[in-house]
């Protein structure tokens, strides 16, 4: 008895993942995009934060860039391409050493210290034709007032800041 109900346990759960695994993702990318970014040592985040270590400021950046990714590439239409360069980023919050050496490593996150990225974007029609480009600089001063579409992610004001800029950039599907 025991053992019929393992198997059937067994068979339910093998069918349910087949049933997940089948399914087309919801909304296809339809457009290219590509994200490039400077020299992370230069950027503000790098001279305004402790030492972080290589890997770590590259994790968050790859995460960012892959977030923009992804985001732009649903709101581009069918053949078109989006190219896109970081020129700088400074994430949101400060640091205050002020504080004293326990709080030197703390990330305050205060309205004072609002996110800001600024990129330069090249958006390409299927024949290659430059549609629009230009230089951004993407800055929230309100990003605490906002309601938080990213709870518990560290970078849920950076990932917001880009969302409505492929929003208002590119009309975001």
């Amino acid at each position: 008895m025991t053992t019929l109900r393992h198997h059937t346990l067994a068979l339910a759960l093998v069918l349910a993942l087949a049933g997940c695994a089948s399914h087309p993702p919801a909304n296809p990318p339809s457009g290219t995009v590509s994200v490039t970014h400077a020299d992370p040592a230069g950027f503000s985040e790098a001279r305004n934060a402790p030492p972080e270590s290589e890997r770590a400021r590259q994790a968050w950046i790859d995460a960012l860039s892959q977030h923009l990714a992804e985001r732009a590439a649903r709101a581009l239409p069918e053949g078109e391409r989006l190219e896109v360069h970081i020129t700088d980023i400074q994430r949101a919050g400060g640091f205050e050493p002020w504080r004293g050496p326990q709080a030197a490593q703390l990330r305050m996150v205060r309205d004072i210290y609002p996110p800001r990225i600024v990129l330069e974007f090249k958006r390409l029609a299927p024949d290659g034709r430059v549609l629009q480009a230009g230089s951004r600089t993407l800055r929230d001063t309100a990003f605490m007032m906002r309601p938080d579409m990213y709870p518990n992610d560290p970078l849920r004001h950076e990932k917001a800041l880009l969302d409505d800029w492929v929003r208002k950039e590119l009309g975001g599907r």
